[in-house]
């Protein structure tokens, strides 16, 4: 590979490693903002609340409208995995 062939591959390389850190730490940034908001979630899930919002939901006590994807069992525990794997990562 002459000097040309290989400044360019290496730009390549650069510009893609660049693109991908600058993405990287938007994303931790976000991640980071959300910790107050992921452990409240925590919390709610299996509290007396959650149960009581559940049931009043079960009992069509609830809105229609009403946007409820934090009371689907499924849902907030697969984020919560998804939380302790991520953080499991970054540990690592």
């Amino acid at each position: 590979m002459t000097n040309p062939q290989r400044i360019s591959r290496m730009e390549q390389l650069f510009d893609r490693a660049s693109e991908a850190v600058t993405e990287l730490s938007a994303a931790l940034d976000k991640y980071q903002a959300a910790q107050e908001a992921i452990a409240t979630l925590s919390a709610y899930y299996g509290s007396d609340e959650w149960k009581q919002d559940f049931a009043d939901d079960e009992a069509g006590l609830l809105p229609a409208g009403l946007k409820r994807g934090v009371l689907s069992e499924d849902g907030i525990w697969n984020l919560l995995a998804e939380v302790h794997k991520l953080d499991n990562r970054l540990k690592k």
